[in-house]
């Protein structure tokens, strides 16, 4: 019984001990784990944006159309000729209190 006993305490000490050493190398290992799917996941989403931009960067310097409707959109050219005319909202926003 008693040599029994002991080799249950070495058993649970050895045990014991494993786990003292593997397990804050496993948690690391867990935490590298989803940190990397969560890059994983960022370099995918960076690849997608990237493409996109590559698509974007082709068509503004290849596509005329698209150069001229950057222009007129964003930087408000017009052609010669053309007269500008700016549309507002039928209501008109006044800071009375009645």
């Amino acid at each position: 019984m008693l040599s029994r006993l002991r080799k249950s305490f070495w058993l649970f000490s050895f045990a014991v001990l494993l786990l003292i050493l593997f397990l804050p190398g496993y948690i690391k290992l867990q935490e590298s784990r989803v940190k990397n799917r969560q890059l994983e996941e960022k370099f995918r989403k960076m690849a997608i944006e990237n493409s996109l931009l590559q698509e974007e960067f082709r068509r503004v310097q290849n596509d005329p159309f698209y150069q001229e409707k950057i222009a007129r959109d964003k930087m408000g050219v017009v052609r010669k000729g053309e007269i500008p005319v700016k549309i507002f909202s039928g209501k008109k926003q006044e800071n009375r209190f009645w």
